[in-house]
């Protein structure tokens, strides 16, 4: 539900302008304040969790995202809608680390890599699944109704939450996450997307723009100081002394980018270019997401066996391959099984080989007691990626006249087709290694 809504907004994205008469660039906050809240809180969450308890720490985190699911679905006008949003990342944030931290001590360590595998792949294909289901919400009810669904599905796993799980907490947790450092990882890419999605309209010149890009570069620094500085850092760096896992998130972030930014890409093109309603939009998309939910799990059982550096590279490669598709054989005319079909399917292989894997790659890297602040800091990272895709989507395809927009999408295709590409590519410097149980990491 939590990554679900990531990207069910994407569909209703033009309803939403037209409701509240607001342009693309401004609306991109609606998706961007979901993603950068959620990125910044997840890691604090944890923590929180680990002190005063993942079961308590989860339901609270559910019936927040019911009530400010129910916030965002009556929002009058746009400024309310962002405000929400960025409410209702804040308890997903207290959802994402705990669900994994509940769920591990069910599974003797032997198994452990097929429950990490499963937990990715259910947030593989609920971002993709997305826009679908968001399609039908907002064809057939509203599109406030794609955040109202989410209230009774929270009541329902509360209801089971509170008999069927167990509380478990981590003894040695001790203190809150630094504040100065939550307010760094949050400001850092709130700036840079600001300044990459009002650049092409203000003026790569105009100072805001770059005092955006300036600040956020000179902050970096002071984030990387403070969290090695801190009592109770927000990121731990000594995570990024594993090898793998420090790789692994960089293809995450990479990955990220590439993802967010064309799935909102192909949906916009699929309504004003080739003029297709919200739900035919979304119907057009579906055929990539029910390969994502094919073959995620499988990938994850895979990379378990062969390594996760093949898999990742496989799906790297079908990414690029089939973004690299779109640019050169979608035109303005609507082909839909001749020109988008097999790229569509070829672009959900790659996404099912890489979303899930990445996830476990980065956490399987850990000592099982790291698994939860791992999984957080991995989450932050595709966060942050979605964050950055969306801005540069906007940026790259600026504000074209009819007359050029498809070259403009073509352009967003070739972009995003080298940034998944080098998701992969980043994996060859150094070497990825296979996940072991004895990787060496303080506990």
């Amino acid at each position: 539900m939590v990554f679900l809504d990531t990207t069910i907004v994407n569909i209703a994205f033009e309803t939403i302008s037209r409701s509240f008469h607001t342009t693309t660039d401004h609306l991109a906050w609606v998706l961007n304040a979901y993603s950068l809240v959620f990125a910044a809180m997840l890691i604090p969450a944890g923590r929180v969790a680990d002190r005063y308890g993942r079961k308590r720490v989860f339901l609270i985190g559910l019936a927040g995202f019911a009530v400010t699911s129910a916030l965002c679905g009556a929002a009058p006008q746009t400024g309310v809608l962002i405000a929400g949003r960025a409410l209702q990342a804040v308890f997903a944030a207290l959802i994402v680390p705990t669900s994994l931290a509940l769920i591990l001590p069910e599974f003797p360590a032997a198994r452990r890599h097929v429950a990490v595998g499963t937990w990715g792949a259910m947030g593989a294909a609920a971002a993709t699944c997305g826009p679908t289901l968001g399609a039908l919400l907002t064809e057939y009810a509203s599109w406030r109704w794609i955040f109202l669904v989410n209230v009774p599905i929270c009541a329902v796993v509360v209801v089971f939450g509170v008999r069927l799980l167990r509380e478990s907490r981590d003894q040695r947790a001790d203190g809150l996450p630094d504040p100065l450092g939550v307010v760094l990882v949050a400001a850092i890419p709130a700036l840079l997307s600001f300044a990459i999605i009002e650049g092409p309209a203000w003026g790569w010149s105009d100072p805001w723009v770059i005092g955006g890009l300036v600040l956020s570069a000179v902050l970096l620094p002071a984030f990387l100081w403070r969290s090695s500085a801190a009592a109770q850092p927000v990121m731990d760096l000594d995570l990024f002394r594993v090898r793998q896992f420090r790789l692994a998130n960089a293809a995450t972030l990479l990955f990220s980018i590439a993802f967010y930014g064309l799935m909102l890409g192909n949906i916009i093109f699929l309504q004003t270019v080739w003029h297709y309603s919200v739900l035919t939009a979304a119907l057009a998309s579906t055929p990539g997401p029910l390969v994502v939910t094919l073959v995620a799990r499988p990938a994850s059982r895979l990379a378990a066996r062969i390594g996760y550096r093949p898999v990742l590279l496989a799906g790297a490669a079908c990414w690029a391959a089939g973004s690299v598709a779109y640019a050169l054989m979608v035109g303005s005319a609507p082909h839909w099984a001749t020109h988008w079909l097999p790229w569509n399917l070829l672009v959900g292989l790659g996404i099912g080989l890489t979303l899930p894997v990445q996830s476990s790659a980065a956490v399987e890297s850990l000592p099982p007691a790291r698994y939860a602040i791992g999984s957080a800091v991995s989450s932050s990272f595709r966060q942050l990626g979605a964050v950055l895709g969306i801005s540069v989507f906007v940026a790259v395809l600026g504000t074209p006249a009819p007359g050029t927009a498809l070259e403009a999408f073509h352009r967003t295709w070739w972009v995003f087709a080298a940034v998944g590409l080098a998701s992969g590519v980043v994996l060859f410097v150094p070497r990825l290694r296979r996940a072991t149980p004895t990787a060496a990491v303080p506990s």
